[in-house]
């Protein structure tokens, strides 16, 4: 039955205002930083439509990747994870740092029962001999970079079970990037843990969105969004408010730098990953707020 063209309007009215739902991988969905982002591309480009983001099914990172390769997966839609070469040429890279770059900035967390193996630890080298293992994800990045350099370094899928794994003594460095280490042992609430003071651990691994090849919308919907933040400050807001206080309390520009190599980068994302290190204090400046006359951390 053909319809008027009162009840065509009307049809066509719920259709532009039909909301779309992100599926959010549930680990970036749990970190108020992530997700605020997220929010804020969306926000940026009403264009788009109204929106929602959801929580994703549990999974481990590499199922996360593995999912967003299949063409008729529909369990998760936007993971934020670390780059390499693989990811980029698998799925589709909104390439803008989502921390400012600070995700390959890297401090330790450790018993405190540990802390006395960490002291003249000045070198990769001394790592080695201290004896000193790293924990990390079995399909993060930073497996296969530590172990490029000469790390020793212990793996499992669950990022929460490695925090038992340290515990537990497997190993004695959980490498956290700066921008999520403290939320990180607030949601663990272990007064056992500490975060190691002296060392920090440094190479250029940029940390992006990601969504399916084929999800071509979501992804220019992001990178405008993203755009438009750093373009009228807001992403620059952004940073001081969820990362500046990270800046202040784990005291980066008092700390030993151990700068190590990512074979694994393409050329643009090597490129970002090195000036993101050349800048490393810069940015330390800025996003702990002692810097009044920069107003631009991307630039």
């Amino acid at each position: 039955m053909a319809l008027s063209s009162e009840r065509l309007t009307a049809t066509s009215k719920v259709a532009a205002v039909e909301e779309s739902e992100y599926r959010l991988w549930y680990r970036n969905y749990d970190s108020p930083p992530i997700r605020a982002l997220v929010s804020l591309a969306f926000e940026k480009t009403p264009e788009y439509g109204p929106f929602t983001i959801t929580r994703s099914a549990e999974m481990a990172q590499g199922r996360v990747i593995r999912e967003m390769e299949q063409p008729d997966s529909t369990l998760i839609d936007i993971a934020n994870v670390a780059t390499s070469d693989e990811r980029e040429d698998n799925l589709r890279a909104i390439p803008v740092p989502i921390d400012g770059g600070l995700l390959g900035f890297r401090v330790c967390v450790v018993l405190r029962e540990s802390l006395p193996i960490f002291e003249g630890v000045n070198s990769i080298s001394d790592l080695q001999e201290a004896g000193i293992r790293i924990g990390q994800g079995t399909h993060w990045p930073d497996t296969d970079i530590l172990k490029a350099n000469g790390v020793t370094v212990i793996t499992h899928s669950r990022y929460e079970i490695l925090f038992r794994m340290l515990e537990n003594q497997r190993f004695e460095c959980f490498a956290r990037g700066v921008s999520e280490v403290l939320f990180d042992l607030e949601l663990h609430a272990n007064m056992e843990l500490a975060i190691e003071p002296d060392l920090l651990i440094a190479y250029p691994m940029p940390s992006y969105f990601f969504v399916s090849r084929r999800d071509h919308e979501t992804a220019q919907r992001l990178q405008l969004g993203l755009e438009r933040a750093i373009h009228d400050g807001s992403f620059g807001r952004y940073l001081e408010n969820f990362y500046g206080r990270a800046m202040r309390e784990l005291k980066l520009e008092k700390r030993r730098v151990l700068v190590l190599s990512n074979p694994f980068l393409t050329d643009e994302s090597l490129t970002i990953g090195r000036q993101t290190l050349r800048d490393l204090k810069r940015r330390i400046s800025l996003l702990s707020g002692s810097d009044e006359s920069a107003s631009d951390p991307e630039s």
